[in-house]
């Protein structure tokens, strides 16, 4: 197959793949069901696929997903990776990014899930129409303990914005992303090694339009202890994210990273001088010393 034999064959297999939904998961036996039908019962009028890339799960997840694949064994949307041995959170994204073969591609990690069976019929079809956007989002509830919250945090973020103002800082959930396919694989370095790989792939491909956000609340984003970045203090937070910040800076124009420059200064710990720091642990000293005599 000579390259054009090849170009063809991709752009038409990308005709008949409109969306490819991204699925990672591990360790999701209590999430993975309710995540995967949430894809199955969406509504459209193309074509769509599911890639799950399970990280070597050591509880049923694995198990769950055999027996869905089991129950939809007519359906062709769903392709499944279970790797042998667990890879990484990273390098399993980056597996199933690159399996990802639609025009689109919307992202939905395995203990989030959508409530809206029009999803994403409604933000492809915002896309399709205005050529100029890159990425379409939409508002998510935050479901914690059981209990669903409202996220008044994105709903607050303008309907239109651009890549200097996610620069600033993110504000699109992962279950709620679609994004044209215009990476094409190519990666910066650094991205198979972030710590953060959805606010690193939101900048990358808003380099390529505008961002838009929908009105409708239409997933929900699960917070639980065993997630990564909820297991982290707060304070392990913050120099995990100023570590990434740094990292990602030379992936993007100077104007870009000047504004990233600026929310790494907002993230840094308030800093005291070195006199009130002195000052402060003399008192410390002599007073304990003199309350044990």
């Amino acid at each position: 197959m000579n390259y054009n034999q090849k170009y063809n064959f991709i752009k038409t297999y990308k005709k008949m793949i409109k969306v490819s939904v991204c699925m990672i998961t591990y360790n999701h036996e209590k999430y993975i069901k309710q995540a995967i039908e949430s894809i199955l019962m969406q509504k459209t009028n193309f074509d769509f696929e599911l890639i799950i890339s399970n990280d070597n799960s050591n509880d049923t997840t694995h198990k769950i997903i055999l027996d869905l694949l089991e129950e939809h064994i007519d359906s062709k949307k769903i392709k499944y990776l279970h790797n042998k041995k667990n890879l990484g959170m990273m390098p399993n994204f980056i597996q199933a990014i690159q399996n990802c073969k639609g025009e689109y591609i919307a992202l939905c990690e395995g203990d989030d899930y959508w409530t809206d069976p029009e999803k994403l019929q409604k933000q492809v079809d915002f896309l399709d129409t205005n050529k100029n956007f890159a990425i379409c989002f939409h508002p998510v509830n935050i479901v914690y303990q059981n209990e669903i919250i409202e996220d008044n945090i994105t709903k607050k973020v303008r309907n239109h914005t651009s890549i200097y103002d996610l620069a600033s800082g993110n504000y699109i959930h992962t279950c709620s992303v679609l994004y044209r396919n215009n990476l094409y694989n190519s990666f910066p370095k650094y991205f198979y090694s972030t710590p953060v790989g959805d606010y690193f792939l939101h900048l990358l491909n808003a380099q390529y339009g505008d961002i838009y956000r929908l009105e409708e609340t239409m997933g929900n984003y699960r917070v639980h202890d065993t997630s990564y970045w909820s297991s982290k203090k707060q304070n392990e937070r913050e120099a995990i994210w100023i570590e990434f910040l740094k990292n990602i800076k030379p992936s993007f124009p100077k104007k870009i990273q000047k504004i990233i420059d600026k929310q790494i200064k907002t993230h840094q710990p308030k800093k005291v001088s070195w006199f009130k720091k002195t000052r402060r642990a003399f008192k410390d000293f002599f007073f304990s010393k003199n309350s044990t005599t």
